[in-house]
């Protein structure tokens, strides 16, 4: 195994371990249990760092005009390729909720790919957008809350402003 292979488990092992830390933290906090639940989210926050590490190390992040292009390209395959089949599968096996789960990825994916091709287009031009993200289903928009997501009709109550500093 090479080097860059360790890299690359390493960043994938540091990235699932993130968001699965993130996840638990929100579940202590829905305990009750605060102390718990900023551990889990330091842990997490650790995890993050050393991903973006060891994706430094790999030299994959690039400027951010190649890195939109990078995005772009995993959700053209997300979309086309990776979702299509997960939610026939979830569907034939009558798991609705992996079957929403699924789709709500590959529909927020859709539209967060829609907002890069924009920023991609203006490149240089930039000015000041606000990003609001529905915390239940992953959906981005720019500027305007609707009512409710368009993507699993949550109400506008759900949705949190999306600012440099959040991460």
């Amino acid at each position: 195994m090479s080097l860059e292979d360790d890299l690359k488990t390493a960043f994938e092992s540091e990235s699932q371990a993130s968001m699965k830390y993130f996840s638990f933290a929100k579940r202590a906090e829905h305990e009750g249990l605060k102390n718990i639940a900023k551990l889990f989210r330091a842990a997490a926050e650790a995890e993050i760092i050393h991903a973006s590490n060891h994706l430094r190390a790999m030299g994959l992040i690039k400027t951010s005009s190649d890195n939109v292009k990078v995005l772009l390209s995993e959700k053209g395959y997300a979309s086309e390729r990776m979702y299509q089949s997960m939610i026939e599968h979830a569907k034939t096996e009558g798991d609705s909720w992996s079957t929403k789960s699924l789709c709500y990825a590959d529909e927020a994916g859709k539209v967060i790919a829609r907002l890069f091709k924009n920023v991609l287009q203006n490149i240089g031009e930039e000015k000041e957008v606000d990003y609001y993200l529905c915390k239940v289903c992953g959906f981005v928009v720019e500027n305007n809350i609707p009512e409710k997501c368009p993507i699993c009709g949550s109400q506008k109550k759900v949705f949190k402003k999306i600012d440099y500093d959040d991460y």
